[in-house]
C-alpha cells in the first residue's frame, strides 16, 4: 500500500447522553465520515488518500470534528456540505478551508 499524501481522521466518539462532555456521536459524525468515503470512492485518490474514523480528537464542543495530516488541520462544526469543500479545496487542491477549522486557541 503506498503511504497516503494526505490522511483524514474522523471523530466518530459517542458518550452516553448524561456525559458532561458532547460528542461527535451527538452531532451526526457518522454521517461525515460516509460522505468523506464516498468521496474518496467517487474520485477513486486511494493511493494519495486515506481517511479513517477514530475516537476522540479534543475539542468536543466543536463537532463534528475532522483532522488532516501531515498538516495537522483541523476542521470543526463540519456539516455533510462542508465535506465536498473540504475534499476538493484542501485534499485534492492542498488549500486548507479556514472558515471551517477549529479555533486556534485548540492548539495552545
Amino acid at each position: 500500500m503506498p503511504k497516503p499524501e494526505k490522511h483524514v481522521f474522523v471523530c466518530v466518539q459517542n458518550r452516553p447522553p448524561e456525559h458532561p462532555r458532547p460528542s461527535c456521536g451527538q452531532k451526526n459524525c457518522a454521517e461525515i465520515a460516509e460522505e468523506f468515503y464516498s468521496h474518496l470512492q467517487q474520485s477513486q485518490l486511494f493511493d494519495k488518500i486515506q481517511v479513517t474514523t477514530t475516537g476522540c480528537l479534543g475539542p468536543c464542543s466543536e463537532g463534528p470534528t475532522v483532522l488532516v495530516y501531515p498538516e495537522g488541520i483541523m476542521y470543526g462544526g463540519i456539516k455533510k456540505d462542508d465535506v465536498a469543500t473540504i475534499f476538493n479545496e484542501h485534499l485534492r487542491n492542498n488549500k486548507p478551508v479556514e472558515q471551517l477549522m477549529v479555533s486556534k486557541t485548540f492548539w495552545s
